[in-house]
């Protein structure tokens, strides 16, 4: 990424890949977002604003649309990729002949692939058969309503190459975005992922009314269980008491923004799995619920929180029986992890 002005294509125009670009275009850069919705690319080049997802928000003059997948990444210098992670592959698929030469995706999608129990990182080396070098991973606590409205925020961009990731960090950093680097992928990618499972189970609390204790309970015990399913699978401990981990699990089991959190307190209250799931926005976190969950079966790591929001997602449990299964487990020591 070299020059004053860099291209970058952002793949997704849903509400994170709209406040990615809307940054984006605040930093200088020339950016094309590819949309799905014919909609919403008319809307973003004729108005300026995206009239499905963060209809107030207005874009940068430097960001465009396009509803053609080669023209959206035709010079691209870096692609942001936003796609929900179960429908990443009928996207890559289709991009693998158009990806230009060199440039590194950064993947900002969050989530297990439910069919392969695959991250994006594995996703995208089989789709688009990249070096390593040029897969980087943007986690941390983001909503993102809050980085369109130029809110400080800080996340981290996740790397093997030392020098891709710093070229990215000085290039997309700004006074309201702060990014930090790391070379630990697996982590930063498994914790993003995790703790949406953890934030469905905070909002079942909400719903069923159970108060701050409880909230504080599942934060503290959700930290850890999903600390050793992802240092299991490689990933570092300390990631996990980072902005990609603590930092990501507290923003989405508080914050009333948050569509895992909003997913799960509507459980809570007694709608069915189907009406929640109704509309536009996805909540990653029930398709990684069961990601997770078979994930932890196959490595015999334990996640009590894990697999009891998969019983009730599964309709196995009520959330209060859930809540009854947690609460009377086997007296044990709070440091074994």
């Amino acid at each position: 990424m070299g020059g004053e002005t860099v291209k970058v294509a952002v793949l997704g125009a849903g509400s994170w890949g709209s406040a990615l670009a809307i940054h984006l275009g605040r930093c200088g850069c020339e950016v094309t977002v590819w949309a799905l919705e014919p909609e919403v690319v008319e809307g973003i080049n004729n108005e300026h604003r995206n009239p499905l997802f963060l209809p107030e928000c207005s874009f940068p003059q430097e960001v465009r649309a396009s509803g053609q997948l080669a023209a959206a990444v035709e010079g691209a210098e870096a692609v942001v990729f936003t796609v929900p992670v179960q429908f990443a592959r009928s996207v890559l698929r289709p991009l693998r002949q158009h990806f230009p030469a060199g440039a590194p995706l950064v993947s900002a999608s969050k989530g297990i692939e439910v069919s392969t129990l695959q991250r994006m990182d594995e996703i995208v080396q089989e789709e688009l058969a990249l070096p390593p070098a040029q897969f980087v991973a943007l986690s941390g606590p983001s909503f993102a309503r809050e980085v369109a409205d130029n809110l400080p925020t800080a996340a981290v961009l996740a790397g093997s190459d030392r020098e891709v990731v710093r070229r990215l960090q000085r290039r997309i950093s700004a006074p309201s975005f702060r990014f930090y680097t790391s070379s630990d992928v697996v982590g930063v990618e498994l914790a993003g992922a995790l703790k949406n499972v953890i934030a469905i189970a905070a909002g079942l609390a909400q719903g069923l009314g159970l108060g701050h204790n409880t909230l504080a309970a599942l934060l503290t015990r959700g930290i850890h269980e999903i600390t050793r399913l992802g240092v299991k699978l490689g990933g570092r401990e300390e990631t996990f008491r980072g902005l990609a981990g603590m930092g990501d699990l507290v923003l989405t089991c508080t914050g009333t923004l948050s569509r895992n959190r909003t997913a799960g307190e509507r459980l809570g209250r007694g709608e069915s799995l189907e009406v929640v799931l109704a509309g536009r926005e996805v909540a990653e976190g029930v398709p990684t619920t069961r990601a997770a969950a078979a994930l932890a079966r196959r490595h015999q790591v334990e996640m009590p929180i894990t697999f009891v929001v998969e019983s009730i997602l599964d309709g196995q449990v009520t959330p209060r029986e859930a809540v009854h299964w947690l609460m009377t487990r086997e007296l044990k020591d709070e440091a074994q992890l």
